[in-house]
């Protein structure tokens, strides 16, 4: 996972990768954040590139091109969004949620060690004081603290979401199908895509009895495939089919997240009829 480590405050260590780069390990989950590339070079290859974010933000109509950063963490997605955001024009909201910003406030302590924070340090101090920021003339960046389910009635529907909380065995509560079918319901008619780093297969399987259609992510890092979800099946280049299906079928751990619990085990029946009728299967 890394090299060597440098033991930190509050429970999270400066670590570094092998890419070169430096990231953030939490002690309590004991995960470290953007482990495969680094936070900068994972976020632009997991989230930017791969939901064409510059390009959607500049084509979009109708308001604010508005992205949910659900897991804000040492920031590393939502500042990669603002690095490739600052020749848009068009105007742009990131709401960043996040339950506890320790995390946020220890690699501030350490951003010349993180390198992907330099220049952004006026904005992520009044992000975390006052919980708004204009970190680029066009781009409006608001925090939202507490649970994410309450929090996300308070953030305008997205046509982007980052997708990046601690890992389903760590924090199964925000991988359940309550989480995302919340989200989905928001999104209600728009266009939306969200993109996270798992290809976990109770995660798919939760995303598309939420009301998602799925596919297959770009590789990162040591990762040869994520996971991309869509409000649209027109909107994925790699949707699951039919014989991923029969992969869900055989698998020991393809049972939907429920109520915040982590319970690996094989799907139900029911559970597979009513995959099994989504129209992206059909």
């Amino acid at each position: 996972m890394s090299a060597r480590s440098a033991r930190g405050e509050g429970g999270f260590d400066l670590v570094h990768l092998k890419s070169g780069q430096r990231s953030v390990r939490c002690r309590t989950h004991g995960e470290t954040m953007h482990v495969g590339t680094g936070p900068s070079t994972e976020a632009a290859e997991l989230h930017i590139r791969q939901q064409r974010i510059v390009e959607r933000a500049q084509a979009h109509a109708g308001g604010p091109f508005v992205i949910w950063d659900v897991g804000l963490g040492p920031a590393g997605n939502a500042l990669t969004a603002l690095d490739a955001l600052r020749g848009v024009a068009a105007p742009v909201e990131i709401h960043s949620f996040e339950i506890d910003t320790a995390v946020l406030e220890f690699a501030l302590q350490h951003a010349e060690a993180l390198g992907y924070m330099a220049g952004w340090e006026p904005a992520l101090e009044r992000l975390l004081a006052e919980g708004v920021a204009q970190p680029l003339p066009h781009v409006r960046w608001e925090l939202h603290r507490g649970d994410y389910l309450t929090q996300l009635h308070n953030a305008p529907p997205p046509a982007a979401i980052f997708h990046d909380p601690y890992s389903p065995a760590r924090n199964p509560g925000m991988w359940s199908l309550e989480v995302f079918r919340a989200a989905r319901e928001r999104v209600a008619e728009g266009d939306c895509l969200l993109t996270n780093y798992t290809r976990s297969t109770a995660v798919r399987v939760t995303l598309s009895l939420a009301g998602w259609c799925v596919g297959f992510g770009v590789a990162t890092g040591d990762k040869d495939q994520t996971t991309i979800a869509a409000s649209r099946l027109d909107l994925l280049e790699r949707p699951l089919g039919r014989d991923w299906l029969r992969r869900v079928r055989a698998s020991t751990n393809a049972a939907p997240f429920r109520d915040g619990h982590y319970a690996p085990g094989p799907i139900s029946d029911a559970d597979f009829a009513a995959l099994q009728a989504l129209p992206q299967f059909g």
